[in-house]
């Protein structure tokens, strides 16, 4: 059978894998990225790096596969969503590009909700007026860049930007635009009067493109860049979070998915289409069925953050082999609710369900009897505590989480997931060997060139791993963390508001 290449333009790394249908892994290559923030708030990185890494790793993954000449069959890329790369008339990237994660735009999210009616916005949009959308974004470059603004001629997404290189089209794919605020779900299509709200004119936003769909081919020059072969088809590639969906078996309604990756998404499939300001909506890529999401605006990040503090003064064990090992090694030792210390996670504001981008971190119960296992725990329960949130809201909107599969890198602290199953009460089923977001886009490939039409036969690369049960005795403790956790946000939001403007 023909081969195809998955490549992920994820937060804090680029990964590729290159399979065989029906369900071989020829290989998998990773390489790091830098997430820079050089102001609060701020979360921008260098597109130049994802397409660096991309070369490196289709280079690696060709040459540790051996293909024979013509095997490999098409490459799907997938990434972060919505961040944007902004392109001047002859292609030249105009400044690092701003991630989904950044909160930098408070002022100009608050001037669109006085110019916009929420509630049609959602009806029309299907997402609400929050940080997400590309519109208050540029506003900010419009605002504090002029020089850059005027010389936008493109807007583009991670992966779009990747594709374009790959291919010299541009694109955007649905998903993308969907979140970004530009895609009027009566028509499936991207409406003018929702690109003026960037004060950009329509033509620097490309033409929708559908996630298996062929947009191009590779180019003979970044055939030589990339050690592709020239000519090779290229799909509109998808959201990091939907592939990752896909890849882990969320295909029916009511199906959940907690991707602990850079930032953590909590997913939900749905026949029904009921838009929810505190939510995101996406296309599945499986047709006729969609996601509504939360996303938080770290994850990883914010562990990776709090180790990198650490780093200098805490020394793994020798049984460890990495650090946030031997952090979790530490919180075992805690019990339940950390002795009194809580965190708030809002480390760059926060996306869903509060749409806060003045929101920011916290820390309390601190004495001196704690220490730095206490500091760990506390900050692995405040993300269980953020994803209960989520939960609530999605019942609350009418979608019943009925079982919860973890996924990417942060599921494997047995530690971490099994204080997220205490938090919610609910099993979390780990799943042994997926690659992530990759693995979808890979997929969404082979279907794009006609390699296989059934959506579910990505189930074969992908094994179900231990079913985590939730232990009882810690279910008041955790419902009591969680109600300090709202109340510490309640309490200290004004606060927050006044420190960052």
């Amino acid at each position: 059978m023909a081969c195809v290449i998955g490549i992920d333009i994820g937060t804090t790394s680029t990964i590729g894998i290159l399979i065989r249908l029906p369900d071989q892994v020829l290989g998998l290559a990773s390489r790091p990225v830098t997430l820079r923030s050089p102001q609060p708030a701020w979360a921008e990185e260098d597109p130049e790096q994802w397409w660096r890494n991309l070369c490196a790793i289709t280079r690696e993954l060709l040459a540790t596969g051996r293909l024979a000449a013509g095997e490999l069959a098409a490459v799907g890329v997938a990434g972060m969503t919505p961040a944007i790369v902004l392109l001047d008339e002859h292609g030249r990237i105009l400044r690092p590009s701003i991630q989904q994660s950044d909160g930098r735009c408070a002022r100009e999210l608050e001037e669109l909700r006085a110019e916009i009616d929420e509630t049609e916005f959602v009806r029309v949009a299907g997402n609400g007026v929050n940080q997400q959308l590309i519109a208050s974004k540029l506003r900010w470059i419009e605002r504090h860049e002029p020089l850059v603004f005027r010389r936008i001629a493109t807007v583009l997404g991670s992966y779009d930007y990747v594709n374009w290189r790959l291919t010299g089209e541009r694109r955007v794919e649905r998903n993308w635009a969907l979140e970004a605020g530009l895609v009027d779900l009566r028509r499936h299509q991207i409406a003018e009067e929702l690109v003026a709200y960037t004060h950009l004119p329509s033509a620097a936003i490309p033409a929708i493109v559908g996630s298996s769909e062929i947009i191009g081919r590779v180019s003979r020059k970044q055939a030589q860049e990339s050690g592709l072969p020239e000519g090779l088809p290229v799909v509109g590639g998808a959201a990091d979070l939907i592939a990752s969906a896909l890849a882990a078996g969320l295909v029916k309604s009511g199906d959940a998915l907690l991707k602990f990756g850079g930032s953590i998404d909590v997913l939900v499939a749905t026949d029904r289409i009921a838009p929810d300001r505190r939510m995101f909506l996406d296309y599945h890529l499986v047709p006729g069925l969609y996601v509504p999401n939360g996303c938080m605006s770290t994850g990883g990040s914010g562990l990776n953050w709090f180790a990198d503090i650490l780093a200098s003064h805490e020394k793994p064990a020798a049984a460890d082999r990495t650090l946030h090992q031997h952090l979790d090694r530490l919180a075992a030792q805690v019990a339940a609710g950390a002795d009194g210390v809580a965190m708030v996670p809002y480390f760059l504001g926060e996306k869903t369900p509060i749409h806060d981008p003045l929101a920011r971190g916290t820390i309390t119960g601190l004495s001196l009897s704690h220490n730095v296992g206490h500091l760990w725990r506390a900050l692995l329960e405040a993300y269980a505590y953020a994803i209960a949130h989520h939960v609530e809201v999605f019942r609350d909107m009418g979608h019943e989480v009925r079982a919860c599969t973890a996924s990417d890198g942060g599921s494997s602290s047995r530690l971490w997931m099994q204080i997220v199953s205490d938090a919610l009460q609910q099993p979390i089923q780990l799943l042994d060997g997926h690659p992530g977001s990759c693995l979808g886009a890979a997929w969404t490939a082979a279907v794009g060139v006609g390699l296989t039409d059934d959506w579910s036969g990505i189930g074969c690369f992908v094994r179900r791993g231990d079913l985590i049960q939730p232990d009882g005795r810690n279910a008041a403790v955790y419902a009591s963390g969680y109600r300090r956790f709202r109340e510490t946000y309640r309490c200290l939001s004004a606060m927050s508001s006044e420190v960052t403007r």
